[in-house]
């Protein structure tokens, strides 16, 4: 056989087929375009909220230094002083301002990990596949995980960027206007306080998403992963802070009866101290009353204002272990809808 007999051969045998390409940007721009189509009312309600948010925190910083600024021209900035009229005019004035922190902008603050897995992360995927428009999508050249991929980034990646601007500002407003105000007495463990400082609200708002997308994708039904997200998030928020003093080893100490509590703690535990020496607790004094009638001392349990960032980075690393777990969770399925939506198309 010939050289010119192969060569015609060769020119004759049919080309093999060509590699797909890559996905573009052109078609990747169309699925960032179509996400963002798809939640703008979403994402544009979360950013005039932290506009709201963000303007009524810094008015309250401002208008509260120049307020305490006045208040130490006017030599009120000791306690001691208050009793007097005018020094009592400059310091009703500052309790108002640190009440809406303490009393509506931490509430409102708390909530927000609850808002956002419920009407954020819960409709995301409920609604897609309530629709139907998933098997759509997934049957227009996009891979399930590509699709899902986009679909969730950018409604994620705006919700932590408000979730981490509300987070900063709450802490900065408290740790310089109400923890080393005049005025205000609000420690940092309280129920209201602690969600709202460090990064804990940050871990909270990821673990809502996060929980919220699954829910959706489980339930299919808009309304019903709306609802059973809510109760999800609050029953973890229950749990986690039923078990948040176990998150640090706690400190012990003997102290004079109704006598001196540390600053800023966080009471766990107390009882009396009998005469013997024996702890014992409050509720073992109820019917003998007599055994502890007598002590003047008792013990406390607690944990100091010091504990504050080791119990927020064991609560923020729990949260981000399950987000991870949940996330994981959700593209698991989403790859495992893919390959039974091909296989019915084949069939």
């Amino acid at each position: 056989m010939t050289t010119d007999v192969l060569t015609e051969r060769a020119a004759a045998a049919p080309a093999a087929p060509a590699a797909p390409e890559p996905p573009t940007r052109r078609r990747r721009g169309r699925l960032l375009w179509l996400t963002w189509r798809q939640s703008r009312i979403t994402l544009w309600a979360i950013a005039g909220l932290l506009v709201l948010a963000s303007a009524t925190l810094l008015w309250l910083h401002f208008s509260l230094q120049q307020m305490v600024d006045d208040l130490d021209r006017a030599g009120c900035h000791d306690s001691d002083s208050w009793s007097t009229i005018n020094c009592w005019s400059l310091i009703d004035p500052i309790d108002r301002r640190s009440v809406v922190y303490t009393q509506w902008l931490q509430p409102a603050a708390a909530a927000v990990p609850l808002l956002l897995g419920m009407f954020v992360g819960a409709p995301l995927l409920a609604q897609e596949y309530e629709r139907g428009t998933v098997r759509l999508a997934w049957t227009q050249s996009v891979s399930p995980l590509r699709w899902l991929g986009a679909r969730i980034a950018l409604p994620g990646l705006v919700a932590l960027a408000a979730a981490g601007v509300l987070a900063v500002l709450m802490t900065w407003v408290w740790w310089v206007d109400i923890a080393h105000g005049p005025v205000a007495f609000d420690p940092p463990f309280q129920s209201f306080t602690y969600p709202v400082l460090g990064v804990v609200p940050v871990a909270w708002s990821l673990f809502a998403l996060a929980l919220g997308l699954l829910v959706g994708q489980l339930l299919r039904r808009t309304v019903a992963a709306i609802l059973v997200t809510g109760v999800l998030v609050a029953a973890a928020h229950g749990l986690v802070r039923w078990t948040r003093p176990f998150f640090y080893p706690t400190v012990k100490e003997v102290v004079p009866l109704n006598g001196w509590q540390p600053h800023n703690a966080w009471l766990v535990d107390r009882g009396p101290v009998l005469a013997d020496g024996r702890w014992v607790s409050t509720d073992s004094c109820r019917g003998h009353w007599e055994r502890c009638a007598s002590t003047t001392h008792s013990w406390i349990e607690y944990h100091p204002a010091d504990h504050f960032v080791p119990i927020q980075l064991v609560e923020t690393g729990l949260l981000v272990a399950l987000t991870a777990a949940a996330l994981a969770l959700v593209f698991h399925r989403a790859r495992r809808d893919g390959h039974a939506l091909r296989a019915t198309r084949r069939a």
